[in-house]
């Protein structure tokens, strides 16, 4: 289990889980908020052909999207400062808890990602026609902004489990 030559103690085999949770948690975020940015931003360009003056209210789902990937990097560096196996053990159940907390926030931002573009690129689009549809395209991506802000939490609270495995 624990090589005492080189000073590692735990799993030698965790802190792949862990780091491999982090990384989940940036990708998965950042592809959400790239989907999320190209495709309103297509919408946004779209839209700004027919009326220009619209193009910096309708910035809205492109900014909303960029957020996504701010959250992965916040699960990615609360992991990534979690393991230290030479300073306190490091085991499977906490390589596990990071794991999942990275895919939680990951995944949850992918989807919220996706949502976000295609409420985005339809309802700036819609929005040029119809100033009225506004307020409830801003709705529409709260509710999907909120989605990911569920994987964040659960992704803080999985990531803060690692460390209570055994007591050391």
């Amino acid at each position: 289990m624990s090589s005492s030559s080189s000073g590692f103690s735990g799993d030698e085999t965790a802190p792949f889980f862990g780091f491999l949770g982090a990384a989940a948690a940036l990708v998965f975020s950042c592809m959400g908020a790239a989907y999320g940015t190209a495709k309103s931003g297509v919408g946004v360009a779209s839209m700004g052909v027919m009326r220009p003056e619209l193009v910096m209210k309708s910035i809205v789902p492109v900014v909303m999207a960029g957020v996504l990937g701010i959250y992965g990097l916040i699960i990615a560096v609360i992991i990534s400062t979690g393991i230290n196996p030479k300073a306190k053990s490091y085991y499977l159940f906490d390589g596990y808890a990071h794991l999942s907390s990275g895919l939680s926030c990951g995944l949850a931002g992918l989807s919220a990602g996706m949502a976000i573009g295609i409420v985005g690129d339809a309802g700036v689009r819609a929005n040029a026609q119809q100033p009225k549809l506004f307020v409830g395209m801003i709705l529409i991506l709260i509710f999907a902004e909120a989605l990911a802000l569920y994987g964040l939490i659960v992704g803080i609270i999985l990531s803060s489990r690692a460390g209570q495995s055994r007591a050391d």
